[in-house]
């Protein structure tokens, strides 16, 4: 056995069930061992960055870990936004990426780079397989490594003479880590401090924003406590019958003005909030002055556990009733974020999974969905755009028979457009709405907001999309991708109405 096909078998026994790939030279056994191994689904995709955000909405979607496969130091740098997001959001990843034979490394061929510095910040775990025999345990490892806690990204490099001698040996999965328990100390210090505080807070992340960890939340939001779920959170289960608890706005100042009188916040999952970007006379730290600051665990703590042992702790009413799927009317007028907004709890179907990366848009979006049909929302966590679509790709393999919509600002999807065309290959039923602004309109609000004055002309340019405006249409038709253009309210929840009523690919684009 060669070494490329005891890591993908090792892989496979693993419970890996999907590789999001783009080959070259050096990858060519692993292609091939790909071939020889049907429990692995290999999805190619014709980005870096489209792979790696797909094996982050794969993880996030299912709990387990994908594998991409990346073409030396190059495909990896293509891949790298996305495993920062991955990487923000806890994802576990598996990446294998091919390196040079180890003996013509020293050649200084033009594809050799540094792949282990390149990948320093990015990795949870790296390793290097030398030699064929590497290959399985490693790929062992590589698989327990993913789950952290926190979930990472796990990186194998693995020379091209490795992945072809002989003398791989296939390996046994390690048990797979889990998340901390929480500290019971923690707990009873913060159930104290709620009882002397006047107004508490509590921020979260993490398990605590699926069940059971929902209803936990509820009985803390009826004890009084401010719950607030993260700005970037990696999942929210939300819609009709379940607690929706608010999200801590991104702008610093609303930020604030939302934990406004706090003098107590505690956190859950996820480490105290601070702005995303600085700016000049305003706080980087977004605890209000004064408050008391106590965490239950971080991102490697199961904070559906502490949440729940917090409830119990300060003897917190039962969950109160939540809100019934709502009713809205037939959207009218303007095409804006509130009456497709209004469409979207329209005609979501029961169980859809919805990745944001709308930017500006997606922020009443949000809350309009509140008490819609139950589904997933999957949120952008490292502020890098390009993310939402591959996620969608990751999601909809994940869950085959689930609709994905994907929300997308029309700046943030050209970075990873290529997504359309694996949808399209891979048959997914993913809805991919562009919010056609036609501008950078984020980055205008920023603007404003550092203080840099009134944008001349080159400046506009520099933030606008219109000349020429893209032809989002024409663009995903070209890979395959049903899509059509809309640009008033009726138009647009008509489209949304049919669309997820039937499965397969397909894109509106949203004038606004």
């Amino acid at each position: 056995m060669y070494g490329a096909q005891a890591l993908v078998k090792t892989l496979a026994g693993c419970g890996v069930r999907a590789c999001f790939a783009n080959p070259g030279t050096s990858e060519m056994h692993l292609v091939t061992a790909l071939d020889q191994e049907p429990a692995i689904r290999s999805v190619l995709c014709l980005f870096e960055g489209v792979a790696t955000g797909a094996a982050d909405g794969y993880a996030r979607v299912s709990g387990l870990p994908a594998m991409t496969l990346l073409h030396l130091g190059p495909g990896f740098l293509n891949g790298g936004a996305n495993l920062h997001n991955a990487r923000r959001g806890f994802a576990p990843t598996i990446n294998v990426v091919g390196e040079h034979a180890t003996y013509h490394r020293r050649f200084d061929a033009p594809l050799t780079s540094d792949i282990e510095g390149l990948i320093a910040p990015l990795s949870a775990w790296t390793r290097v397989a030398q030699t064929a025999g590497d290959c399985g345990p490693l790929a062992a490892q590589a698989y327990g490594a993913s789950f952290g806690p926190p979930g990472g990204n796990a990186f194998l490099i693995l020379p091209a003479d490795a992945a072809w001698n002989e003398g791989g040996v296939v390996t046994a999965p390690e048990p797979a880590p889990r998340l901390k328990a929480p500290d019971p100390a923690r707990v009873e210090a913060a159930a104290r401090a709620i009882g002397a505080a006047r107004r508490p807070a509590l921020l979260v992340n993490g398990a605590a924003l699926s069940e059971p960890g929902l209803s936990a939340l509820a009985r803390l939001a009826a004890a009084g406590v401010n719950v607030q779920a993260a700005t970037f959170a990696t999942k929210q289960r939300r819609g009709a019958g379940r607690y929706g608890p608010p999200r801590l706005p991104y702008f610093g100042e609303m930020a604030l003005a939302a934990l406004d009188g706090v003098d107590l916040l505690i956190v859950a999952g996820c480490d105290h909030p601070v702005a995303f970007f600085a700016y000049p006379g305003k706080p980087s730290e977004l605890t209000p002055e004064g408050a008391l600051r106590l965490s239950l665990g971080g991102a490697e703590t199961d904070s559906a556990a502490a949440v729940a042992m917090l409830a119990e702790a300060i003897a917190a009413p039962a969950a109160p009733d939540v809100a019934p799927a709502q009713s809205f009317p037939d959207p009218s007028g303007a095409l804006d974020p509130t009456t497709i907004g209004a469409s979207l709890a329209r005609h979501m179907p029961e169980g859809a999974i919805v990745s944001d990366d709308a930017v500006t848009s997606g922020l009443a979006l949000f809350t309009l969905t509140q008490n819609a049909a139950p589904h997933d929302w999957l949120f952008h966590t490292g502020g890098a755009i390009g993310q939402g679509g591959p996620v969608a790709v990751g999601a909809s393999v994940a869950a085959p028979d689930r609709k994905v919509i994907a929300l997308l600002g029309d700046g943030a999807a050209m970075y990873t457009n290529q997504f359309l065309w694996t949808c399209a290959r891979e048959d997914l039923d993913v809805l991919t709405i562009i919010f056609a602004n036609r501008s950078y309109r984020i980055l205008n609000i920023e603007l404003a907001r550092t203080g840099a004055g009134n944008p001349g002309p080159v400046a506009q340019q520099m933030l606008s999309l219109d000349n020429p405006p893209i032809d989002w249409v024409k663009l995903a038709q070209a890979q395959g991708v049903e899509a059509v253009r809309v640009a008033d309210a009726q138009s647009f929840d008509r489209a949304v109405a049919g669309l997820c009523a039937r499965r397969g690919p397909a894109l509106i684009e949203a004038v606004i």
